[in-house]
């Protein structure tokens, strides 16, 4: 599969690395442009492709936005309409600056999904360190595998990046809507803690209803 990633920050590094390791292409990109990343394009191999933001969002089937929050009003939308986007993002305040709907209660995929109007907007990738994501990884069906939460309200679009996440080297674990994506967000039971595919299902069962 053809994968766009927007952010070469350390999950977009780390997801690009484990994509191309399972046979996929990637076309990752940052806001330095292509050249910036000449060096991660050679050291992950003829799978990866330096890109610009709008190939990133042109020549993935999926695309995985890894940025801060304050990049979101720059994303293509256009060029997004209609395609499969994975918020791997988290809201900081300390980082992000104070965003007012995010401090209503509004999950970071549920406004990231209202700046990309037509995407199909799954929350993935958000809560595991990126050293896990690179070096966590093992075969399907391996013991204490380790898993992912997955949420959103197009059921196909979850069964993909699923599909992905499996290829990765992780179970993926289905977290419900894209409003239930509030349990995975920063001080959940779930966030940066390295759990099987049970102890996920447990620990999104702990907090309280999106």
């Amino acid at each position: 599969m053809n994968v766009g990633i927007i952010g070469s920050g350390n999950i977009g590094t780390a997801t690009a690395t484990r994509l191309v390791a399972a046979g996929h292409s990637v076309w990752i990109s940052n806001s330095r442009g292509p050249e910036s990343l000449a060096g991660l394009e050679q050291e992950l191999g003829q799978l990866a492709n330096a890109a610009t933001v709008t190939d990133a969002a042109r020549e993935g089937e999926v695309v995985i936005v890894a940025t801060p929050l304050a990049a979101v009003g720059t994303l293509p939308a256009e060029d997004l309409r209609g395609k499969v986007v994975v918020d791997a993002n988290n809201y900081y305040p300390s980082r992000d600056g104070r965003i007012p709907e995010l401090e209503d209660g509004l999950g970071s995929s549920e406004w990231l999904a209202q700046h990309l109007q037509g995407a199909r907007v799954i929350k993935a990738f958000n809560t595991m360190w990126s050293e896990n994501l690179l070096h966590k990884a093992v075969p399907h069906g391996a013991v204490e595998r380790l898993a992912l939460p997955v949420a959103g309200d197009d059921e196909e679009a979850k069964a993909i990046v699923s599909r992905l996440i499996d290829d990765m080297g992780f179970d993926p674990v289905d977290a419900g809507t894209l409003r239930d994506g509030r349990r995975q967000q920063p001080g959940t039971e779930v966030y940066n803690v390295l759990l099987d595919a049970e102890g996920v299902r447990d620990a999104l069962r702990q907090e309280p209803e999106a």
